[in-house]
């Protein structure tokens, strides 16, 4: 089962760090947390800020330990297939949080959420169709989808991302259904 992850961050410099985590699994069950600062973590962007709408004071007040988030973390997701949007900047977030909770830093590892979108559409559609046509139905579906204002909030980014995945799979549905179209 995929599960979508995405995180809000303090910045996009090199010390940034997590704010905001948050995942869901194919069937919709979902976590989201607001984590608490620790010592170190000091890199901060207004503009970040202005985007996500989180506070380090809010993060001081409301956020959950690290320590916390992460265990829910290991024992939920260690065993699933882990995807983002954005793998290279969500990875260094997941890495962030997993080294300041003491955990191996590649303890859970993300992929690319086109990666799910392109196996769901593979798996309906069958070998028949070309790596081209999956993409070409991916890309479609993802831009067909794009908000028109992101809520840079990691729960509504992590839906978004499972909704792609069930939009590619009614798409690859309804293409293997339609009698003389090229995917059927």
């Amino acid at each position: 089962m995929p599960v979508f992850l995405d995180f809000e961050a303090s910045s996009l410099g090199k010390h940034s760090y997590p704010v905001e985590v948050a995942w869901v699994f194919e069937d919709g069950r979902s976590r989201s947390f607001q984590i608490k600062r620790i010592p170190g973590w000091t890199d901060w962007s207004a503009e970040a800020e202005a985007l996500h709408g989180i506070s380090r004071e809010q993060l001081d007040n409301e956020g959950i330990d690290v320590s916390v988030i992460v265990d829910e973390m290991v024992t939920t997701l260690a065993d699933q297939e882990l995807y983002a949007s954005a793998p290279s900047w969500d990875g260094k977030w997941l890495s962030a949080l997993l080294r300041a909770a003491g955990h191996p830093r590649h303890e859970l590892r993300l992929r690319k959420s086109d990666e799910a979108f392109m196996s769901v559409a593979g798996a309906v559609l069958g070998s028949s169709v070309s790596e081209q046509e999956l993409a070409d139905l991916v890309n479609d579906v993802i831009a067909r989808s794009e908000p028109a204002a992101s809520p840079h909030r990691a729960l509504p980014d992590a839906l978004l991302e499972l909704e792609r995945w069930n939009l590619v799979r009614a798409e690859a549905v309804a293409r293997r259904g339609i009698k003389g179209h090229p995917f059927s």
